[in-house]
Formats: structure tokens, C-alpha cells, sequence
């Protein structure tokens, strides 16, 4: 290991890969809130974080595992799930006022089409603010699941539209 008077050592979390703080530092310069997604193999999670001096806070907050309580019974770390979590989020931030949102991606590679774009989707569609490239966001018919109907015997498309209902239902 290096030693001297002119050697650094790195934030823990930088060295272990998990945080880049030079694109953070930017994020909370603008002191918009942010629209932090984070992925698992089996879920989504989407949350509204506002920089504060003693920390960030979240504001609103979104997992796909609400969407049961929608009806949504499909697969819950597919693009459509995605796409019903942003759009559940986007209703919960407009309904306590938020308007916009910078999409916060961490250490996640851009893949144009991707579950994050996804999210990112379904918040602009409820409403928020949000810079994006149309480019990058995925297929309408990937989006609504069309694309997994063809190798699963019930529906996704279907429970997609009928849980896109009672989110958009439950917020006008």
C-alpha cells in the first residue's frame, strides 16, 4: 500500500465501487430532487430523494411490490412492472406537489429499452418533469407486455391495462 504525506485514501464507498461522488456531487448541486431507481432480479424500486443538509429525504416512494394491492399478480422484475412502478410513483409525487425529478440511474449502465427507462416512463406519464431522450425508452409493446404473453398461459397484457386502470382511477 502507498504511504506519505501526499497519499489519499478514497471514500470507503468509492473504493468498493458503489458510489461514483463525482456525478453525485453534480446531482445535488442542482438541488432537484431526484428520481433514484434501483433494480433486483425479483423487484423495482423508484424513490423521490431531496438533497438536505443533514442528509437526502425521501418523499415519495414506490416498489413493485404494490402492485398487488392493484391487482397486478405478473412477474414483478419485467419492463411492465417497471413501467406501472413509475407510474405509481409519478401520482404519489404530483399529488404532494413535486413537478420534476433528474433521473439518478447509480452504477447502472444505460441500455436504451431497459427496466430503468421503463420507470423513468411511467413517472413522465403521470405527469413529472423529467429530461430524458425519447429514443431510449422502450417499445409500447414491451412496455405493456405483449412481448411475454406469447410464453405464459395467463395474461400479462391483460392485468397490465386492468392495474394501469385502478392506479390512474385511484389519482384523478
Amino acid at each position: 500500500m502507498a504511504t506519505g504525506a501526499r497519499y489519499r485514501v478514497q471514500f470507503r464507498r468509492a473504493r468498493m465501487g458503489r458510489t461514483d461522488y463525482r456525478a453525485r456531487k453534480q446531482l445535488l448541486i442542482s438541488k432537484i430532487p431526484r428520481l433514484v431507481v434501483r433494480k433486483s432480479l425479483k423487484h423495482t424500486i423508484i424513490q423521490l430523494v431531496k438533497p438536505e443538509a443533514k442528509g437526502d429525504v425521501t418523499i415519495a416512494s414506490a416498489n413493485t411490490a404494490d402492485l398487488k394491492k392493484y391487482g397486478y399478480t405478473g412477474g414483478t422484475g419485467n419492463l411492465p412492472s417497471a413501467y406501472l412502478t413509475g407510474l405509481l410513483l409519478g401520482y404519489r409525487a404530483r399529488k404532494i406537489g413535486q413537478a420534476e425529478a433528474i433521473l439518478d440511474m447509480g452504477l447502472y449502465h444505460s441500455t436504451n429499452g431497459g427496466r430503468i427507462y421503463a420507470a423513468l416512463k411511467g413517472a413522465v406519464d403521470a405527469g413529472l418533469e423529467i429530461p430524458h431522450d425519447p429514443e431510449i425508452l422502450p417499445k409500447e409493446d414491451r412496455i405493456t407486455g405483449k412481448h411475454i404473453d406469447k410464453y405464459r398461459k395467463t395474461s400479462v397484457s391483460e392485468q397490465f391495462e386492468a392495474a394501469k386502470q385502478k392506479i390512474q382511477g385511484e389519482f384523478r
